[in-house]
């Protein structure tokens, strides 16, 4: 695996350089050591911590500053709204603009 420009250029804490060799042959030795598939990649866990950043802050700053993004189309990456997410925006949007009808 290649993990060349992978973005995981230093820690949040802002300690120091991390190098993404080091961080993937690691997670290589702890993911064999549990024996989990090979297909669950170093990757899975990185992004799956930037999409819970958004969706718990809706800050697409706080996405870049911890995952090391400079590209906001990068960080845009960890947006993936859930259906019902997206339903009930829809629904109050219903909602809002039908009573909005009523009252005038």
């Amino acid at each position: 695996m290649n993990f060349t420009g992978c973005g995981l250029k230093r820690s949040i804490w802002n300690i120091g350089t991390i190098a993404c060799g080091l961080v993937n042959k690691e997670w290589v030795k702890a993911r064999k050591k549990a024996g989990l598939p090979e297909d669950l990649v170093l990757y899975c866990a990185r992004h799956d911590f930037g999409t819970c950043v958004l969706q718990k802050t809706g800050n697409i700053a706080a996405v870049m500053n911890s995952t090391a993004h400079s590209d906001v189309k990068t960080a845009m990456t960890y947006q993936h709204p859930e259906l019902n997410v997206v339903r009930d925006a829809i629904n109050s949007r219903h909602i809002l603009r039908h009573t909005a009808e009523t009252v005038n």
